[in-house]
């Protein structure tokens, strides 16, 4: 019989009329219960007598799985083989097969029997299995650059129909060309279940854009499609470029370490390299950099590094180590007399521009300190700082002025009561001096500042009164002016 076709069969025997209908088609569920319908889930013919659900058999012929007369409850097993347990009807007829196999993808015919008429309702049963989650397996450990390398195997198992693989890198649907890309699929089908497992190999033309891509495969099939985890593989490839790197801090300054590390763009990388130090071949094994310690500023200058088996493939950087010397004449502590002349000599030497800054006491000086003739306010604490960017050098002199004292003035002054007479004396030395009077005062103050002293005492004015200002330190002494009569009007005079 076609199943592809309709047709009616008129059969007039003992009164009744037989009608076939066209053949419907289900689809069930492997591992699930599958209901076919009879007569599309009709309702049932009021003068029903009985309901008979059959098969087709391997051999061509009919096989019997139950009947249903319309006067009882419970349907009458008729099948003698493993439908026996795992078929039953449903009120509208449906023939429930429990735990649904390949071996329910037949037909199934569904018998009607009512009045004078009997209605045949076939049915072509379809089984679906989504395949297991696709995996790839059989991965390469590493491609290698532009060659054909089998990169996996994709499988999808256990489904109904077989799944169609897909292969993607990034996303992207991979075509086989049988160049840079090779696709091969197969589909096995399991003895016992029945189901199939489809696997495709791929062969891929790896390039070193492919690092880090991620490969996956798509397990299509027509009740879900299924993508396996992405997978990433090592990509092999020979050494392009090279690159030197001088690890170190900036600037390099005399005396540190530097460490210049080869780096080549090839996977896996070279173990091996050569350095060229100052125009010397060293050869590192099993490293790719080399240390430099301690270095001077000798070591300034262009260094390179190359591969051991390829000498021409090369690279090269400057290294620039800074310095800077600082010589200061003189230095420490010098000792002058006022009115000698000192000489200050400085001389840098530096990697760079160099700036010079000079301060006195803490103070900041405009220029370079120059002495022709010393004076007491020259002395003090001297430093010279020179520095280019990372390094920094200074030295220093105490400059210390002696001299004899000096008496530079004599002052008398009226209080500002009007009682009393106030006496100045200045004078100038080094050590400070001592200032003392031939006569007693009182409200005594004095100062010493840059080699002056300055001491003031309050007298009682009187006549005929001799007065003299006495300045002494470790090189000498002075006497100051005497005055006469300190009465209204006197001054002083020659001693």
């Amino acid at each position: 019989m076609d199943l592809t076709a309709c047709f009616l069969i008129s059969l007039i025997t003992a009164t009744m009329f037989l009608q076939v209908q066209c053949t419907k088609a289900v689809i069930g569920l492997y591992g699930q219960t599958i209901e076919v319908p009879c007569n599309n889930g009709a309702p049932k013919p009021d003068d029903l007598i009985f309901t008979k659900w059959k098969y087709d058999m391997e051999d061509g012929t009919s096989g019997d799985l139950l009947v249903k007369q319309a006067h009882k409850d419970e349907a009458q097993i008729k099948a003698l083989d493993g439908y026996k347990y795992r078929v039953s009807i449903a009120a509208n007829f449906s023939l429930m097969i429990q735990n649904g196999s390949m071996v329910d993808q037949r037909t199934f015919t569904c018998m009607v029997v009512y009045g004078s008429n009997l209605d045949e309702h076939r049915v072509s049963v379809s089984v679906y299995k989504m395949p297991l989650p696709p995996q790839i397996k059989d991965k390469a450990k590493e491609l290698e650059n532009g060659k054909l390398t089998p990169l996996g195997v994709c499988v999808a198992a256990a489904a109904n129909p077989a799944a169609e693989i897909e292969w993607s890198k990034n996303g992207t649907l991979l075509v086989s060309d049988d160049k840079n890309i090779a696709i091969t699929t197969t589909v096995t089908v399991d003895p016992t279940t029945g189901l199939s497992t489809t696997r495709s190999s791929l062969r891929y033309t790896a390039v070193k854009g492919d690092i880090g891509a991620k490969f996956t495969c798509s397990a299509k099939h027509y009740l879900q499609t299924q993508q396996s985890p992405a997978e990433t593989f090592v990509i092999h490839y020979p050494t392009e470029k090279l690159s030197l790197q001088v690890l170190a801090k900036a600037p390099i300054i005399e005396g540190d370490n530097v460490t210049l590390k080869c780096k080549a763009d090839g996977n896996p990388p070279p173990t091996s390299f050569n350095f060229n130090i100052k125009g010397q071949k060293v050869t590192v094994k099993d490293s790719d950099s080399y240390t430099l310690t301690s270095i001077t500023r000798d070591n300034t200058g262009n260094y390179k590094c190359s591969l051991v088996d390829d000498s021409k493939m090369e690279a090269s950087e400057k290294v620039v180590v800074s310095y800077l010397d600082l010589s200061l004449s003189p230095t420490g502590k010098v000792l002058k007399t006022v009115g000698d002349n000192l000489v200050v000599k400085m001389e840098q030497n530096s990697s760079g521009e160099a700036k010079v800054s000079w301060t006195k006491d803490n103070g900041k000086l405009d220029k370079v300190p120059t002495f022709e003739r010393v004076t007491y306010s020259d002395a003090g604490f001297y430093v010279c700082e020179v520095s280019v960017p990372g390094l920094k050098r200074s030295q220093s002199f105490q400059l210390e002025v002696e001299g004899k004292p000096v008496i530079n003035r004599l002052t008398k002054l009226r209080s500002e009561d009007g009682r009393h007479k106030v006496l100045i004396c200045e004078a100038e030395g080094a050590p400070q001096p001592s200032v003392q009077w031939s006569i007693n005062g009182t409200d005594e103050e004095s100062s010493y500042i840059n080699g002056k002293a300055v001491h003031k005492i309050t007298v009682v004015p009187s006549g005929n009164l001799t007065v003299t200002c006495f300045v002494t330190n470790k090189l000498g002494e002075i006497q100051g002016y005497k005055c006469h009569n300190l009465a209204p009007g006197w001054k002083f005079g020659p001693g």
